[in-house]
């Protein structure tokens, strides 16, 4: 890493560069100077094999956050902290919940495994920090903590539930994102973004002041979204000073391909292995 600057590398992905594996999960390393925050594990082996591939340290990770409590953002947390037992987690109590994802009435657990479950458990109180609001994780990043839903077209993206039955919808509360302050403006890095990415940037946005967005990065939970929501999305959007977009992971290719055609900054594809660099 060059020397005032954030890096950041994407671990896991549902795509990947060459010599990379991809996997139906997310996970993203923050670098600096300062600190080494890794954002989401991933879904199973990906966040290892990658990083040892991209010649990734991932015992120098000093804080873990995880954006929600599904078992693709949360997969190899155990691995994770016996890589790094002294890392500070940061996560939304509701995180712990169980939960599921039901379709043409089957339901199918998208909870944190339980090895995941048992390494949190396991670590210290100090090392366990529960988000209920924002919180300053170093002199330059910071994680959202619940972010309102304000919007009226947005949602969770999926078919959610805090009961196999399907009687109680899970609105995925502990959606967290978390951004980062650099020269070129905020990077904003989310996981599925289960709270809508349109009052995840304007919550951003109202907290920081900040009226330059460097960069806006990961998944955004489109895949299932209607061309209106689509459409409403990306007029909002257009009305950010935003440098750049990168979808990852749950977005979707159609959605993507939306963004492409119709937003008035560059978008790109993120990909397991793909680095970044922005100036602080």
């Amino acid at each position: 890493m060059a020397g005032n600057t954030l890096s950041l590398t994407i671990l896991s992905d549902n795509n990947a560069a060459s010599g990379c594996s991809a996997e139906h999960g997310f996970s993203l390393l923050m670098e600096t100077l300062e600190s080494t925050i890794l954002f989401d594990t991933g879904r199973e082996n990906a966040l290892l094999s990658n990083a040892a591939a991209l010649g990734v340290d991932l015992s120098r990770t000093k804080q873990l956050v995880l954006s929600h409590g599904h078992y693709d953002h949360t997969g190899c947390i155990a691995e994770l902290l016996e890589l790094a037992p002294d890392a500070s987690v940061f996560l939304h109590r509701a995180a712990f919940q169980q939960r599921y994802s039901i379709r043409d009435g089957i339901p199918k657990p998208v909870h944190m495994p339980e090895p995941a479950l048992t390494a949190l458990n396991s670590l210290p109180e100090q090392q366990l920090n529960l988000i209920e609001q924002p919180s300053v994780l170093s002199y330059s990043a910071a994680v959202t903590g619940p972010v309102p839903r304000r919007t009226s077209y947005e949602d969770t993206g999926g078919p959610f539930y805090l009961d196999p039955e399907g009687t109680r919808p899970d609105p995925v509360d502990d959606d967290l994102s978390i951004w980062l302050e650099t020269r070129d403006g905020l990077v904003l890095v989310t996981g599925c973004c289960h709270a809508g990415i349109v009052n995840t940037l304007r919550y951003v946005t109202e907290l920081t002041g900040s009226g330059r967005i460097a960069a806006l990065i990961g998944g955004f939970h489109l895949s299932a979204a209607s061309p209106e929501r689509l459409r409403l999305t990306v007029d909002e959007l257009n009305t950010f000073d935003i440098g750049r977009v990168i979808p990852c992971h749950c977005t979707g290719e159609a959605a993507a391909t939306y963004f492409r055609r119709n937003l008035h900054c560059p978008v790109e594809p993120g990909y397991a292995g793909m680095r970044l660099e922005f100036p602080l």
